[in-house]
């Protein structure tokens, strides 16, 4: 039971983790890492943003690993919960919304509202001015637009 609580909280928690990192560290000290997702390099197709990943992989495989080893349960299943909240921001950031790797095609109102709320906060290219800053929780406006002004606000998207 300590294991799924851990896990549940974890996945659940890293939403905000990755909004508060996104908004103060990635759109501020370490814009130096974060700016070529932004304006993405047209001659490579890994980004210095990616390096991000590595944030929360290291400390992820050292809660599994001790997790494991000396039987603590919460441990173990922390590591799994910020390890399944990454898989699942891949698989939407990369995969669904920028498509830079092109595995499946997802479709839907909830995928619909995710896609345009990170493109806006894509229009804006600098460090300063950016909004929707989470990724799997979109603002409910996303949701409660009328089909014609999500169709216009999807065909002008800049990303």
């Amino acid at each position: 039971m300590e294991w799924w609580i851990s896990f549940l909280f974890c996945f659940t928690a890293m939403e905000w983790v990755a909004w508060f990192l996104h908004k103060y560290v990635m759109h501020g000290f370490l814009w130096s890492l974060h700016e070529d997702h932004h304006v993405p390099p047209k001659d490579r197709k890994i980004q210095k943003n990616d390096s991000f990943a590595l944030f929360f992989a290291v400390p992820s495989f050292f809660a599994i690993l001790f997790g494991t080893i000396y039987q603590i349960d919460y441990l173990q299943g922390a590591g799994y919960g910020v390890t399944a909240y990454g898989l699942v921001y891949f698989i939407i950031h990369e995969v669904v919304i920028h498509r830079r790797w092109k595995f499946f095609n997802m479709s839907g109102p909830y995928i619909e509202a995710i896609r345009l709320a990170h493109h806006h906060h894509h229009q804006v290219q600098g460090k300063y001015g950016s909004f929707n800053f989470g990724m799997l929780l979109p603002p409910f406006v996303y949701f409660r637009l009328p089909p014609d002004e999500l169709k216009r606000m999807q065909r002008d998207r800049i990303h």
